[in-house]
């Protein structure tokens, strides 16, 4: 199948084709002709997999064809972060460069008078954190009641940051649901994210990609039991004997993010760390020079990262394992994407077992584990690992990544 077949407007086609694009993935395939029709619309599938064309590319079309008035807000588009809020904004304006159309991003962490200017001067998509769009809707800079498409992106995400109310009290600003389209896209379709959609949608058809809670199977996962305080030593060292240019560290907190970068600044690897108190210009320029080559590590918070559209990542490395399974899911996530290979480590020490025995049932696998030479742990650190394979392997050598890659993954226009 090509886009041609889904029946999306010449100007959305010139616009794909000149983003590379020709054919689209799975889940492209089954969202766009729902939405095409008008359709309530929960669609399961994770990060990577080009979900934002997935509904950018037909509610654009369903404004165009339906010649929606200049100046009135028609589509609102929720996200969790700002990060993911700005990659929705830059495929907006990507596959809407040809459409008559203005979209505005707006989020916290910023001032809000440009925000506020730009609303005065009439723009028809609206793409927000739920946050400043409420401050907006207190100051009367914006008029939600024309909205005819309502997009929640990452829901499963908003509803772990405690989103949900500011979420309630967006939808009172809106008509009613019979009124509007509603499409909601999560990682996962938990009970929690089936109670939101069932006081959200109208007979919603539900798609999914792939079943629930799976990795990209292009993603070579795995663990390195080491003791905790040995743990930035070891970084260090993969990092460097591996020649690794660009890698993605998580942490739980935002402290210990700092704290790392800082480390592995003294190591002599150029670092950057990026959380919740990291102003957004700040986060900006790290995710920019990142990107670039500039920085060599960058260290995150699953908040921060969330969102995070990183064309080639190679490597993904969990300093520390997160608490919620989920987590893990997303965080490997950001590398094997658009078909490319990924290699997703996590250093794990004694008393982050039962993160690993939690996040091995979600994926329904235990997760290869290796201890590499030099960097054995303690006997009574060890011992979580005792029932699961375990092989011993020289660190990497210079210019080689560790192992091989296998399997394969859901192709690739992220959008």
């Amino acid at each position: 199948m090509n886009f041609e077949q889904l029946g999306l407007a010449p100007e959305l086609l010139r616009a794909v084709a000149q983003q590379g694009y020709t054919q689209p993935t799975p889940i492209q395939q089954q969202a766009i002709p729902m939405v095409l029709e008008g359709r309530d619309l929960m669609a399961c599938a994770q990060t990577g997999t080009g979900k934002t064309a997935g509904f950018t590319l037909p509610v654009l079309h369903r404004m165009h064809s339906r010649q929606k008035r200049r100046g009135t807000i028609h589509t609102l588009v929720l996200t969790p972060t700002r990060e993911l809020a700005a990659q929705v904004g830059e495929n907006l304006a990507a596959y809407g460069q040809h459409l008559p159309y203005r979209s505005l991003v707006v989020f916290g962490g910023v001032k809000i008078g440009p925000q506020i200017r730009r609303l005065r001067q009439g723009v028809e998509v609206v793409v927000a954190t739920p946050g400043r769009l409420l401050d907006l809707a207190q100051q009367g800079a914006l008029d939600l009641s024309r909205v005819s498409t309502l997009v929640l992106d990452e829901a499963d995400r908003m509803l772990d940051m405690g989103f949900i109310h500011d979420i309630r009290r967006v939808i009172r600003l809106l008509p009613p649901r019979e009124k509007r389209q509603n499409l909601l896209f999560s990682a996962t379709f938990s009970r929690e994210i089936r109670q939101l959609a069932a006081g959200l949608m109208n007979d919603p058809v539900s798609v999914e990609v792939a079943p629930e809670n799976t990795t990209a199977e292009r993603i070579e996962q795995r663990v390195h039991p080491v003791d905790k305080a040995r743990k930035r030593e070891l970084l260090s060292h993969m990092i460097g004997r591996g020649n690794w240019q660009q890698v993605l560290v998580f942490t739980r907190t935002k402290h210990g993010a700092n704290r790392l970068c800082q480390q592995l600044e003294k190591d002599g690897l150029q670092s950057a760390a990026i959380h919740g108190n990291k102003s957004q210009a700040a986060r900006t320029r790290a995710l920019q020079g990142f990107k670039a080559g500039k920085i060599r590590v960058l260290v995150a918070t699953d908040i921060a990262a969330r969102g995070l559209d990183i064309e080639q990542l190679p490597h993904v490395v969990n300093y520390e394992l997160p608490n919620v399974p989920e987590d893990y899911v997303h965080r490997i996530g950001r590398t094997g994407r658009a078909g490319r290979e990924g290699l997703a480590i996590s250093l794990v020490s004694a008393d982050e077992s039962k993160q690993l025995r939690d996040i091995e049932r979600l994926l329904g696998a235990a997760i290869p584990s290796e201890v590499l030479e030099g960097y054995q742990p303690s006997a009574s650190a060890q011992a979580h690992t005792e029932a699961r394979p375990q092989r011993r392997k020289p660190a990497p050598r210079r210019g080689r990544p560790q192992g091989g890659r296998r399997g394969r993954a859901a192709s690739g226009n992220r959008g």
